[in-house]
């Protein structure tokens, strides 16, 4: 009995699947992780910490929580109406509510963005009439929708209930130690944070044609959005020669 209980140890399907599930939830925090760093921006500077923080251990929790409710995830895709011959279950319910609010504040962001002063910094107050009470439950919002894609994903790929509990806290631990350095660097790069916000469109966009039943796989959007970064780091590099060439 106590071989079989550690059978395990010595199990590479096991280990296989507990690598793969883990680099895999990491990826698909990333634009979890890009969503908080933008919101936890609008925060004083002395709250934004504390807030990226707040808000990933809400999606851990909200994973958790999910995973220890299997028969009622999967319970999810079965089909409440239909129009126009397509069903509709509570997942693409979900998926589609939440791809328009990440279009609605990205949008938003934007705009603000355009609307700025391109020589006025970033207030260390914060935005005007932004709470954390008001972030951190825009954040838990956002994690539900994250989350479920996360879990189903995660159910999809191992049987047992501890591989995908350790995928899920190991990928949020790596998550929440790349949170302040992430965060730091978009807001300290308007262009970054433009890209962070275009990708958070196009995320909101596909969480949406998810919903309708058009689902376009991630990596396409992934590989995208590296494409973009690798872009972006290259003019970053050259204008900071052009910098150092003009000082010289």
């Amino acid at each position: 009995m106590e071989f079989l209980a550690f059978d395990w140890v010595t199990n590479p399907e096991i280990w296989l699947s507990l690598v793969t599930l883990s680099a895999l939830e990491i990826v698909l925090g990333i634009d979890n992780l890009v969503f908080i760093a933008i919101l936890t921006g609008r925060l004083p500077a002395h709250q934004r910490a504390l807030g990226r923080k707040v808000g990933l251990s809400l999606a851990l929790i909200t994973r958790l929580m999910l995973l220890a409710t299997l028969a009622w995830i999967v319970g999810l895709t079965a089909p409440l109406f239909s129009v126009a011959g397509k069903g509709f279950s509570w997942r693409d319910i979900i998926l589609i509510a939440g791809g328009l609010f990440l279009l609605y504040k990205a949008t938003v962001e934007i705009h603000e963005m355009v609307e700025k002063d391109e020589e006025e910094p970033d207030s260390p107050h914060g935005a005007a009439g932004v709470t954390f009470q008001g972030v951190v439950l825009q954040i838990a919002v956002i994690d539900i929708i994250f989350s479920l894609d996360s879990v189903i994903t995660a159910v999809g790929m191992a049987d047992q209930l501890w591989v995908m509990v350790a995928a899920v806290v190991f990928a949020m631990i790596i998550m929440i130690i790349a949170s302040n350095p992430l965060a730091n660097f978009v807001q300290a790069h308007p262009t970054v944070k433009m890209l962070a916000l275009a990708f958070l469109l196009l995320i909101g966009v596909i969480l949406i044609a998810d919903g309708l039943g058009l689902h376009v796989p991630k990596g396409y959007i992934y590989f995208a959005l590296a494409f973009s970064v690798a872009v972006e780091t290259l003019n970053h590099w050259v204008r900071a020669r052009r910098r150092r060439l003009r000082g010289a």
